[in-house]
């Protein structure tokens, strides 16, 4: 019973702060996304609805990065605020070791890890490829119609619109001055007004015109001769233009079948997609000059020109094909036609290959970023179990909670790791490395950094304890203090010394203000 209200305790007190942490790193983690996407996002008059969706699906996408740090977080700051309150250290005096004190907490973890597996399988695959939906359909949209004061307004395809002053309160417009050039026939249209209305529709599928007392200049080209052209001038009073938009209207798309990158795939389609990529970049691999030069140089049965048969004995393949007489004997005009001939399919050969080798590297990259996601998916579960094992034994070694010495020790562990990381995965996408070796070394560098401070933690070792430390530095001055102090006595009685003194003495009355 004793024991069931203990554990209840440490899992109370662990459930907590996992919350809080989990969501704080979350919340810094959305603010660079939105720092990053926030000039696509801004202008376009986007609903309300589609900008939570689009956090949504973005929120999803950080899990993996925040989680990890999550995990380090709640460990220092439960375990930190059980021994600072003596409450650790009660538990240890009954008898309980630390590896059945943190028993809940194991449980929860391996949970943790198993359920981070399911979701970065399946449900960031699923949010990654929504959330670059809308980002795509966000880019396909254009800007919301903002005129401003003596600038041209190129947002609408074929038209420039420029107004010398906005009435902020009402929309009213002062010399409008409007160039169409959406006629096909080349034709052009200058409108001038002295005022007027322009504004968007509410479904934004159409530009609403009203002006007031003004002039069209019409431009008109004639198609059959280019050159005529005529000019046309209409003053009007009142003129009311509808002209049909595009892209102005935010339209959901279907774009799964644009999204096929590996960060949306799960780990059967990574695999399916690393089986096929493999025999892509084999069957690449394997092309050399030597077939190129047999399908596009030297082709059986093909001669590079019509020339005398005399000049020429047949043989079966590239290799043994024999000029007999030299090409300068021919006429300059067949030379040319030889020279030509093999230049054109010497460029066809080169390109082939440029093109065989461009395919080459796409695959390859391919290659290695399906690899490099396949063994993400499988190395985030173990990097939450090896940022709790850090967490816990330090937290129960610094015996310090809140917020202030967990979040420093975190961030440290959580830079390394995510350089680690970085520098694993650059290799690794480069083909420097295996993705085996790129996307585990950080879970490699820290499972033994896990395993040598729980082995300090349930040994009570005072590793971060700052008076074991001073303890430690006293006790070594006083072992050293009958070596160190004749030397410290003749060097403080030495003549150099005593001039140092003198000058540092005269420098510190030369810089002492006078008094008034």
């Amino acid at each position: 019973m004793r024991l069931k209200t203990i554990h209840k305790l440490v899992l109370k007190s662990y459930l907590g702060p996992l919350v809080l942490t989990f969501f704080i790193i979350t919340f810094v983690l959305m603010m660079n996304f939105l720092w990053r996407y926030i000039d696509e996002l801004t202008g376009k008059g986007l609903g309300f609805g589609v900008i939570i969706e689009l956090l949504l699906y973005a929120t999803i996408n950080l899990i993996p990065l925040g989680l990890p740090l999550a995990m380090l977080l709640a460990a220092i700051m439960t375990m930190g605020n059980l021994g600072e309150n003596f409450e650790l250290q009660a538990m240890k005096s009954s008898g309980m070791s630390l590896m059945r004190i943190m028993k809940p907490l194991i449980w929860v973890t391996l949970f943790m890890s198993i359920a981070s597996f399911f979701l970065v399988n399946n449900l960031v695959p699923y949010a990654n490829r929504k959330m670059t939906s809308i980002l795509i359909d966000i880019r396909r949209q254009k800007q919301v119609l903002e005129l401003q004061d003596g600038l041209f307004f190129n947002g609408i395809d074929d038209m420039s619109i420029r107004v010398e002053h906005q009435d902020p309160v009402t929309g009213k417009l002062d010399n409008v001055l409007i160039y169409d050039n959406r006629s096909a026939g080349g034709n052009m249209t200058t409108t001038i007004a002295e005022s007027g209305y322009i504004r968007l529709s509410d479904d934004k599928r159409y530009l609403l015109v009203t002006l007031y007392n003004g002039d069209n200049y019409q431009h008109t080209r004639n198609n059959q001769w280019y050159s005529k052209n005529s000019l046309r001038h209409d003053k009007f009073e009142v003129q009311d233009i509808t002209i049909p938009m595009e892209g102005f209207d935010f339209q959901r798309t279907d774009n799964n079948e644009m999204i096929n990158g590996s960060q949306t795939k799960n780990i059967k389609q990574l695999q399916q997609s690393i089986d096929s990529l493999d025999i892509v970049v084999t069957e690449s691999m394997d092309r050399s000059y030597g077939p190129l030069l047999r399908e596009h140089l030297f082709v059986e049965d093909i001669q590079v020109t019509h020339v005398p048969d005399s000049l020429y004995k047949d043989k079966t393949g590239f290799h043994d094909a024999e000029i007999l007489d030299s090409i300068a004997r021919l006429p300059l005009r067949e030379q040319r036609d030889v020279w030509n001939s093999a230049h054109s399919k010497a460029l066809e050969s080169r390109n082939a290959f440029s093109f065989d080798e461009t395919l080459t590297k796409d695959s390859l990259t391919q290659l290695y970023k399906s690899k490099n996601d396949w063994h993400r998916k499988l190395s985030l579960p173990i990097s939450v179990i090896i940022f709790f094992l850090i967490g816990a034994p330090l937290g129960a070694i610094i015996r310090k909670g809140g917020l202030g010495t967990p979040i420093v020790i975190s961030v440290f562990f959580f830079v390394v790791y995510y350089i680690i990381t970085l520098m694993g995965e650059k290799a690794s996408t480069e083909g420097v490395w295996s993705a085996v070796m790129g996307m585990w070394l950080s879970s490699i560098v820290l499972m033994p950094v896990a395993i040598y401070l729980m082995i300090k933690a349930t040994n009570d070792s005072s590793l971060l304890d700052t008076d074991w430390y001073y303890g430690k530095y006293m006790a070594l001055r006083e072992r050293l203090a009958p070596h160190l102090n004749p030397i410290i006595s003749r060097i403080t009685g030495s003549a150099v010394w005593r001039a140092c003194a003198k000058v540092v003495g005269l420098l510190k009355r030369i810089r002492k203000p006078k008094q008034a």
